[in-house]
């Protein structure tokens, strides 16, 4: 080892005693710009992006993933505006995937997704739901559309907003990442009317939601009703099905509908019958009392409002015993569509080899009631020219313990 130097020992002590004076306030604050600065960016970090896959016709599509500092994970991607992830913490504190989906655009464009039509997590327009005939009349002009469903349109017709990539930007907010997603949808597309611009800005919030804000513009009059398709449960991986989760929805009539699933018109009270979920209760408890055609269950709109709100509401709770996680849904539309996965049927298997049995998760669609273009009593959802439509959704996650 050298030797050092009386000069060189001095010159080290009265270096390490300057280090160690007091900092004045000056540069006590000088540090403590230097930190905020450290936990601002940090506190506004951007979502990350990779590769998704391609589609059948060689467009990349890309997957963003929007992250909090409680560790929420969503994960969306550009084909169809798609959920494909959302991890939430359980009671114990560890962090699981609530939504159902596929791990690559592949598992959302092969044929036997295709022809099954569950639309896991996808953006729905231009109409969510379903309206009677394919048909509607418009300022005295009539309209046909996809007949998708049985006779009926549904969700858009057969290349609706869950099949087109959708232009992304990614950012944030002071209430936590964003990824705007903007599509324009031209004028005849499905047989609508008008050019119609949406943008939808997901949020994962600071304080464990997953927002969604809607906006549309056209400039001809046409049929709006946007919404969300993805399928939830909460103890994804572990439970056999959906029906043991507890459901609260603020309702107290419901949207009657046909044996083709279109309302008739009548709006009926819940009270004395499955469709009462003013209390809590398991999804699976009174299923098979629910009346309607093959394969049974709840696929139906219940009635929040007679119009659209001017804010957000807490529309439904729901709770899973076994993990411990709640999820809230808050809305300023008027209606939610509760569907229980009766169509699942076990021949689609998702993320962790996870098959998805009927009832293996449920759909809480925030919405204007179905085949209201054809409805003159419901909440209307003609959007006119020189208009702005806006909407948000909010599903906000906890535990119970």
């Amino acid at each position: 080892m050298p030797k050092l130097s009386l000069n060189g020992a001095l010159a080290g002590l009265l270096l390490l005693a300057a280090c160690n004076q007091p900092k004045t306030s000056e540069q006590a604050a000088g540090a403590d710009r230097t930190t905020a600065s450290a936990d601002s960016t940090q506190s506004t970090s951007m979502p990350t992006s990779s590769s998704f896959g391609k589609t059948a016709d060689g467009t990349e599509v890309q997957l963003y993933t929007l992250t909090n500092a409680h560790g929420l994970k969503a994960t969306i991607t550009t084909y169809g505006g798609t959920l494909t992830s959302l991890l939430t913490p359980d009671k114990k504190g560890q962090l699981g995937d609530v939504v159902l989906g596929f791990d690559s655009v592949e598992g959302y464009t092969n044929p036997t997704y295709l022809e099954a039509g569950p639309y896991f997590g996808a953006l729905i327009g231009r109409y969510g739901n379903r309206i009677k005939g394919g048909k509607f009349t418009l300022d005295g002009k009539a309209y046909t559309l996809a007949q998708n469903n049985g006779p009926n349109h549904l969700h858009g017709g057969k290349r609706g907003f869950d099949k087109v990539v959708w232009q992304a930007e990614p950012g944030s907010s002071a209430d936590g990442q964003t990824l705007t997603l903007t599509y324009t949808s031209k004028d005849g597309e499905e047989g609508y009317p008008g050019n119609l611009t949406v943008k939808v800005v997901y949020t994962l919030t600071n304080d464990d939601a997953l927002r969604l804000d809607y906006t549309a513009t056209t400039d001809k009059a046409t049929p709006l009703n946007l919404t969300n398709h993805s399928y939830f449960n909460l103890n994804h991986g572990q439970a056999k099905n959906a029906l043991d989760h507890v459901l609260t929805l603020k309702a107290d009539r419901f949207t009657v509908v046909d044996a083709t699933l279109i309302p008739t018109g009548e709006l009926r009270p819940v009270e004395g019958t499955p469709m009462d979920f003013r209390q809590p209760h398991a999804i699976g408890e009174r299923i098979k009392q629910v009346p309607g055609a093959a394969p049974g269950g709840y696929d139906h709109n219940w009635v929040l409002a007679d119009q659209q709100r001017t804010k957000p509401e807490l529309a439904a709770t729901v709770y899973e015993p076994v993990s411990g996680r709640t999820m809230d849904v808050l809305t300023d539309q008027p209606g939610v569509q509760f569907y229980s996965g009766n169509f699942l049927s076990g021949t689609l298997t998702g993320k962790g080899n996870t098959a998805y049995p009927q009832h293996y998760g449920f759909c809480l669609e925030t919405q204007h009631f179905p085949d209201s273009p054809n409805q003159p009593k419901f909440p209307s959802t003609i959007l006119q020219p020189g208009q702005t439509f806006h909407s948000t959704t909010e599903y906000r996650f906890g535990v119970r313990k």
